[in-house]
């Protein structure tokens, strides 16, 4: 599928990044003239990705992690969140509603909240070599006033 425009950032896994990843996502997703509700969507995905990436791969360091944001033919928003940390050892567990590694605190909600944002999550893994989550979301297209 072609793509019209794409975008790659890089960040280190500070939590303050999240909402800038947040926001340039949104900012990215304007060019399709998106409603508030697939805005809201979008952002929200992307903070669980994001968070999973920051929380769950580099628990005890700092590492890098790359947001790619195409828009590809189609009015196809696709979005990749990519990390080197401790990555996954079962995808098919950590989908799991309620399931996480973090402390107590954490809801294990993320992959869930994400495919009900999403029209489709894609999550490859490799322990000790890191995780990419692949998410996309075609955007509607507005009528005319």
């Amino acid at each position: 599928m072609k793509i019209e425009n794409q975008v790659t950032l890089e960040f280190p896994s500070r939590s303050a990044n999240e909402g800038f990843a947040r926001t340039a996502a949104a900012c990215f997703a304007a060019q399709l003239d998106p409603t508030l509700e697939e805005i809201n969507d979008i952002k929200t995905a992307i903070s669980e990705a994001v968070t999973n990436a920051i929380v769950h791969a580099y628990p005890d360091t700092l590492g890098r992690i790359v947001l790619k944001l195409r828009l590809k033919e189609g009015r196809l928003l696709e979005i990749s969140v990519k990390d080197w940390g401790v990555g996954i050892a079962d995808v098919a567990q950590a989908r799991t509603p309620l399931f996480t590694t973090g402390s107590e605190d954490r809801s294990g909600m993320g992959f869930t909240i994400m495919e009900s944002f999403m029209d489709t999550v894609k999550v490859r893994s490799v322990p000790g070599r890191g995780t990419t989550v692949t998410m996309v979301r075609k955007i509607a297209c507005r009528a005319d006033p």
